[in-house]
């Protein structure tokens, strides 16, 4: 029976699967982004999240902890010096998961995996869909949620002007 056991294997031995997801999250810290299957994406963010969120603070206990899950020593001087000051300020969720479309040769699912905060392009377009109208209301509700933009545009500008004197 398969009562609590939700691990996916991979279809690979622990050794095996302990190796080869200890080489991906290198290859995703280095490189900041890699394609995969779906499959070893989910995996790799189980097991790649814990260690960035250690890399959050720099000591000596957190550093030995994630050499012996990654084996590379330039991967944890970058995630170290780099990676952890970029998501210092994150609570969670340091990788994202991006599907797309199925391989050729045996039709399984590939997906992109990367660290949040180092996709640029992402970070500019959830600024601008935040300020669009998430439903689709109509006409009126718009002009009402670009009045609220527009005055709050310039509340700031209200406020400095007497703070210059």
């Amino acid at each position: 029976m398969r009562h609590n056991k939700k691990f996916n294997h991979l279809s690979r031995k622990a050794n095996h699967r302990a190796a080869m997801l200890s080489n991906m999250a290198c290859s995703l810290i280095m490189h900041k982004r890699i394609s995969t299957t779906l499959a070893k994406a989910k995996a790799l963010r189980i097991y790649v999240e814990p260690i960035l969120t250690r890399a959050k603070e720099d000591n000596m206990n957190n550093r030995r902890l994630a050499f012996s899950l990654l084996k590379q020593k330039e991967v944890v001087t970058e995630l170290f010096q780099n990676v952890g000051e970029k998501i210092a300020n994150r609570p969670g969720g340091y990788t994202r998961i991006l599907r797309t479309g199925f391989r050729l040769g045996d039709a399984a699912e590939m997906c992109i995996i990367e660290l949040v905060d180092y996709n640029e392009n992402m970070l500019k377009e959830t600024k601008k869909a935040a300020k669009k109208a998430t439903r689709r209301a109509g006409k009126k509700a718009a002009k009402e949620e670009a009045a609220e933009v527009v005055a709050e545009a310039e509340a700031p500008k209200a406020e400095e002007a007497p703070a210059a004197e």
